[in-house]
């Protein structure tokens, strides 16, 4: 059939295509893997505890085996209309793969296959079977941007009845994206200290989710966006060594420097201060933060700003395309990013010192 963008998959989980009969769902981010991948099974018509009409199966199992698939496809349920085959943890099994490309040839009248994924690479061999099958679909999950963690939090607060204030939100974001289970598990968390009350303050994000600015990846990007070399290993060593993915880092990065550059360019256009352009953003800027952007407005030109976008878009691309290496490819474009910073801060200290 084809594989959907990122932002048209939950439009397509919510009205499912009956005649699709191979539904993929993979991507980094395994906890909004799990959590779409429970949604279509709670679409499909299946319960998910009925042992006769839904099979879950791993794909090391069919690797082995790669005749079950097949045949697990091809049995019929007795006390439903459609069985649901549930395969957990594909990779780039090459067995699994083939198995999936033989089952997308042939017709499947009384069976659906839903399988689970981490981040699959444009070529690699199960991608390529079911983009390349009429009946089947690709759905890619990744890390939450801004605008889906928003989703998120508005979500979890409207089914609790609660409201959540400006700097309660923009704390409680810091700490969330990667992994979308974790997040909501954060959120959950939140809740339940906040029980009984109908509106969460920045107070109660702090105590409840506590100060992790030592593992976020704002503090990692914020000691890059200042030149702060010193800073930034540690920070990113403890990040690292923490269990976070990678992939948050860069979009934080991109992220801000987006924001910079767009306060940058109101401060070149309007001759207004930086003080005065972060008063005036929007969204605005969180008030721990403040200091930070102030400083790196007043450090990084706009012509800087945009390399840097450069420098770090293509660090995504390359780390997406050697997930092995993600880890180094990501320091160097981070120390390139603070290395610039402290060379424009020695040439404004210089031209100071001259004048």
């Amino acid at each position: 059939m084809a594989e959907k963008k990122a932002h048209e998959v939950d439009a397509w989980l919510a009205r499912p295509d009956p005649n699709t009969t191979i539904v993929l769902i993979y991507g980094p981010d395994r906890g909004l893997v799990a959590e779409r991948a429970r949604l279509f099974v709670s679409k499909s018509g299946i319960a998910p505890d009925d042992a006769f009409s839904l099979v879950r199966i791993d794909a090391a199992d069919i690797e082995r085996d790669p005749g079950r698939l097949m045949d697990e496809a091809g049995t019929v349920s007795m006390f439903s209309a459609r069985r649901l085959i549930w395969v957990r943890d594909a990779g780039a099994h090459k067995g699994f793969a083939d198995a999936v490309k033989a089952l997308a040839a042939t017709p499947l009248a009384d069976a659906i296959v839903l399988i689970e994924a981490g981040d699959l690479k444009k070529g690699i061999a199960l991608r390529t079977a079911v983009e390349g099958a009429k009946t089947a679909i690709a759905l890619p999950c990744y890390a939450d941007d801004g605008r889906s963690i928003d989703a998120v939090i508005d979500d979890a607060m409207q089914k609790a009845g609660v409201s959540l204030g400006l700097d309660a939100r923009q704390a409680l974001k810091r700490n969330l994206g990667g992994d979308r289970l974790a997040s909501r598990s954060e959120i959950e968390k939140l809740l339940l200290y906040a029980a009984g009350s109908s509106t969460i303050s920045l107070d109660d994000v702090i105590a409840a989710t506590g100060d992790a600015s030592s593992t976020t990846a704002d503090a990692v990007v914020d000691a890059a966006i200042l030149g702060k070399l010193g800073e930034l290993d540690a920070a990113f060593s403890r990040f690292v060594s923490s269990g976070n993915q990678l992939f948050p880092l860069l979009n934080t990065a991109l992220r801000q420097f987006q924001s910079l550059d767009a306060m940058r360019g109101a401060m070149d256009k309007t001759d207004r201060s930086a003080a005065s352009v972060i008063a005036s953003a929007r969204p605005p800027v969180f008030f721990a933060r403040r200091a930070t952007v102030e400083t790196a407005l007043s450090r990084w030109p706009r012509r800087s700003i945009a390399q840097a976008l450069e420098r770090l878009q293509a660090a995504v691309l390359r780390s997406r395309q050697r997930a092995e290496l993600a880890e180094p490819i990501v320091r160097q474009a981070l120390y390139g990013v603070a290395v610039e910073s402290a060379r424009l801060a020695s040439g404004r200290a210089n031209a100071s010192a001259r004048s």
